[in-house]
């Protein structure tokens, strides 16, 4: 249909609101409450325009291009409407953008500037002051910052079906609070972390344990050991301001060296010791008659949303802890013995594209190793500690890079360390939606029929659908998986195992969207075209990695020789699995 923009006849596809129709031409309207995919509420009235006929301006996000419509984005009235808005949430911001957790990565900051906002109009309406909300592990609100966009209302509900926090009260005492303001911590919150990624000011941020692994870093009688998840390399060099999906794992390790780290090692070693014991876990359960479908637990934000939403389900979870546990449990046992280094004196640092991973390293359960060396040096409660002392999500370690001055672009490309950095292509799938099932199947299919895989690109598992599913044929042995990523999408899978009707033997699900790659603790901004080349870069590094199967990891294959045995035996079982509850 043909409109006219700013004097200027334009054709564009009908069903487009004025917003879409301006960008496809090149317009840019500013826009703040508005996040493609997530939040369509209207509720700043920063991209407003005037349209010819209309009484009002009208919003752009909301409203759609009719044929003959003539639209003003840039006029007086416009534009002094825009700035009037912005300042009028300005009057209840605190004024430390200097000192900001988002500092030049805040939306309202930007906007401020790039509407010429030169000074503070009007006086704040707000009449209390509102104290942070520190109740979580993983995450931190500060109502203060927060600009009642709606946006983590909007994912939280829509997008992860979780309804953690929500809107409250009326007029100027209207906030985003939890159920009876009792806080993240407190309520039925899977700390997946979607509200801080779209938080366009610091409104959400992630718990930060900078300070924490510096002072270790610090501490000369510590062995800091760090793991890093496969969804990192591919997102720290956009914090680090690189092109978006930039593959930068020898850089990395790098830039880890040279924070003082004194082992450099890849959590994708753990994720190929989970597909040996998740894999061997689903073949007995299919051969035993063991509860089916079997459901991954690699996700902690899904593992807390069964068990709150779905807690008489829980049987059907895989009980392998995550590679991120398991790897805190082997390095303070099996690693500690091997170098003849006290358990008590490692510190295992995880770096994770996920907020969850704060929460999940503290839970009580995740203490394999202490219990491993209990009896045998007479520990006492009071030299209790965990697998995992800290987690830092790609954002924080940005942080650290920076403050230490590294520069990604002059970094060398360095290997990790080993034992404990030895990876195949399959564990750096763990970073994608669909990557667990891959890696799974291709194990799965060799150790149950003892033949060797034809084709070990499962291509029906990848992509960005919300639920995909595939039928795999294991030598005469049919059988149904799906993958599904988002909360809402977990959700169809469990309505129908709890109706009886699931036709499937394997299910993975991942918290975020894209999964791991567009997980919660990620560079600002994430959105599905970041996530699309996150996801490209992902499948690169396992078609360039030389072994491609998990079974095939030669230190894997050590690890079992000389310590663990035999997969879901004694060993494993004490340190390598778990079991969940109702919550």
């Amino acid at each position: 249909m043909k409109i006219t923009i700013n004097n200027q006849i334009r054709e564009v596809q009908e069903g487009l609101t004025v917003l879409e129709a301006c960008k496809t031409i090149g317009i840019n309207v500013p826009t703040l409450c508005y996040l493609k995919d997530v939040s369509t509420n209207a509720s700043c009235g920063v991209c407003v325009v005037e349209v010819k006929g209309a009484r009002s301006l009208l919003r752009s996000c909301i409203t759609p291009v009719f044929e003959g419509m003539e639209i003003t984005t840039n006029s007086q009235r416009v534009m002094e409407s825009r700035k009037v808005n912005v300042e009028l949430l300005m009057a209840n911001h605190p004024q430390d953008c200097l000192i900001c957790d988002r500092n030049q990565n805040c939306e309202l900051q930007q906007l401020t500037f790039d509407l010429g906002i030169d000074k503070k109009r009007f006086v704040r309406t707000r009449k209390e002051y509102v104290h942070e909300d520190k109740t979580s592990l993983s995450l931190i609100r500060d109502p203060e910052k927060c600009i009642l966009c709606g946006r983590c209302v909007a994912v939280c509900s829509e997008m992860q079906t979780v309804k953690a926090i929500d809107f409250s009260g009326r007029g100027l005492k209207t906030k985003i609070s939890t159920f009876f303001d009792l806080g993240l911590g407190m309520v039925a919150c899977t700390n997946c972390g979607q509200c801080a990624l779209v938080c366009p000011t610091a409104a959400i941020t992630e718990r930060s344990e900078v300070n924490e692994v510096w002072k270790a870093l610090h501490n000369p009688e510590k062995v800091v050991l760090v793991q890093t998840a496969p969804a990192i390399r591919i997102g720290i060099g956009e914090a680090m301001g690189m092109p978006n999906g930039s593959l930068v794992t020898g850089q990395m390790v790098a830039g880890l060296r040279r924070l003082g780290f004194d082992k450099v090692f890849d959590t994708n070693f753990t994720a190929d010791l989970t597909i040996i014991e998740e894999g061997n876990e689903l073949i007995n359960r299919i051969k035993n008659g063991g509860v089916l479908p079997m459901i991954t637990s690699c996700s902690p934000g899904w593992i807390k949303f069964i068990e709150h939403f779905f807690p008489q389900s829980l049987k059907h979870l895989s009980s392998c802890k995550s590679p991120q546990q398991m790897f805190g449990a082997i390095a303070k046992t099996y690693y500690a013995e091997k170098t003849g280094i006290d358990p008590r004196n490692i510190v295992v640092v995880s770096v994770m594209p996920c907020t969850a991973k704060k929460f999940e390293a503290r839970r009580p359960e995740m203490d394999g190793a202490f219990h491993y060396w209990k009896d045998k040096m007479n520990l006492t409660q009071e030299s209790y500690f965990y697998d995992v002392d800290a987690v830092l999500t790609t954002r924080e370690l940005a942080r650290m890079f920076k403050e230490n001055g590294s520069d990604f672009s002059h970094l060398p490309q360095e290997q990790f360390d080993s034992p404990l950095g030895t990876s195949t292509g399959a564990a750096v799938l763990f970073g994608a939606t669909g990557g667990v099932m891959e890696a799974a199947l291709r194990t799965a299919y060799e150790v149950f029929t003892g033949l060797t895989l034809p084709n070990i690109d499962f291509n029906a598992v990848r992509g960005m659908v919300g639920i995909k599913e595939a039928e795999i044929d294991l030598n005469g042995t049919k059988i149904k998986v799906a993958v599904a990523h988002t909360l809402k999408n977990a959700r169809i899978l469990m309505e129908q195992i709890e109706a009886g009707t699931s036709p499937y033997t394997f299910i993975e699900v991942m918290t975020c969207p894209g999964g791991c790659l567009g997980g919660g603790g990620q560079p600002i901004p994430t959105n599905a075209d970041i996530r699309k080349k996150r996801a490209e870069s992902i499948y690169l590094e396992d078609f360039k990695k030389v072994i491609r199967k998990s079974h095939e990891n030669p230190e894997i294959q050590y690890l079992y020789d000389h310590f663990l045995v035999e997969p879901l035996g004694d060993k494993s079982h004490h340190l390598l699995h778990t079991a969940y509850t109702e919550r």
